[in-house]
């Protein structure tokens, strides 16, 4: 069976199968579905080598990771998932790079300069990203996950931090808390940043300054997230509550409560950012979440192949919203 035959057999031109074949997004979703069914059943399959030389594309899209790298991280796995879905049903595959950090923007430039991949998932954006600065001049589509403040005309898609922190500040606040201490990733990262600033401002609008010696920032995983709250537990005002902004310091952070014989929800609060392991914590934290890591992996996919459909950059922004998910960590203050 040929693509000329299949053509033929569905009664669409040869050029809307090649396109539902290749994932155009401005086939309709009942035509792709039609075309992908009827070439799975007579056995179709396109030769990947000629498929590149006739539309001028990899059929690959990338990521590239610096080292250490989110591999570990649950979340992103499921971000990764929903990509990889999204991809696979177009015939299309993904590939994870990882590079070291001094040779990361030299990663790009030759995914761009050698064109290896069709486009690029670029990820844990920093407030001034000089990968997004480089893309947003170059002719390979993109899409940052994550916002950052380059000024150049990009697409993006986040979660909303202001919002989800303010959510975490205002339920601390409702139970009585005003001591209120704040781990965080490092603050180059935008999402650490804008969570950071909002904290900030929640606690101000509250009427309340926060402490600095309650603010620890470059926590991003297990370890630093347990040194960071040993040193709030050491702290000679001890915070009466304590936001974690990731879940991977978070699991550390609970480890270090533990640790000290903290009883987690009644002698301390603590709120992370993510969902994490219930082996790995033992709790039913309460968190903010991000819903549907898998479907933001497929709206990043779609979004970066209406970019290579034509579709203006400044037209592919997306922000979801986070929820607060109320766990046992969290319990009045005691007076």
């Amino acid at each position: 069976m040929n693509l000329k035959n299949l053509a033929k057999n569905l009664g669409i031109s040869e050029t809307t199968v090649s396109r539902a074949l290749n994932g155009y997004p401005e086939v309709s979703e009942r035509t792709r579905e039609r075309v992908l069914a009827a070439a799975q059943l007579a056995g179709y399959r396109p030769n990947p080598v000629a498929r590149s030389l006739a539309s001028g594309r990899t059929n690959v899209i990338g990521i590239i990771h610096p080292l250490p790298n989110d591999l570990a991280d649950p979340m992103f796995m499921q971000i990764v998932g929903g990509m990889t879905q999204a991809l696979e049903e177009r015939q299309m595959d993904l590939i994870i790079a990882p590079v070291s950090q001094m040779n990361e923007l030299r990663a790009y430039q030759h995914m761009v300069q050698e064109r290896r991949v069709d486009g690029l998932i670029v990820a844990r954006t920093r407030l001034y990203d000089e990968r997004v600065a480089y893309l947003a001049n170059q002719g390979l589509p993109f899409v940052a996950h994550g916002r950052t403040r380059v000024n150049e005309p990009h697409a993006w898609f986040d979660y909303d931090n202001e919002a989800g922190m303010s959510m975490a500040v205002q339920h601390l606040l409702s139970y009585g808390h005003s001591r209120i201490g704040l781990i965080s990733a490092p603050l180059e990262m935008n999402f650490a940043r804008q969570r950071f600033d909002s904290f900030k401002f929640s606690l101000q609008t509250a009427g309340i300054s926060a402490d600095p010696s309650h603010l620890i920032d470059g926590a991003n995983d297990r370890r630093s997230g347990y040194l960071a709250m040993q040193r709030l537990l050491q702290n000679p005002s001890v915070p009466t509550a304590v936001i974690v902004d990731n879940h991977m310091s978070g699991v550390g952070a609970i480890r270090a409560m533990l640790d000290a014989n903290i009883d987690i929800g009644k002698n301390m609060s603590i709120i992370v950012w993510g969902r994490m392991e219930d082996s790995l914590a033992g709790y039913n934290v309460t968190t903010i979440e991000q819903p549907n890591p898998d479907k933001a992996g497929i709206k990043m996919v779609e979004m970066l192949l209406a970019l290579q459909s034509g579709t203006p950059p400044s037209e592919l922004q997306e922000l979801w919203q986070p929820i607060l998910i109320a766990g046992e960590t969290v319990s009045q203050i005691k007076t």
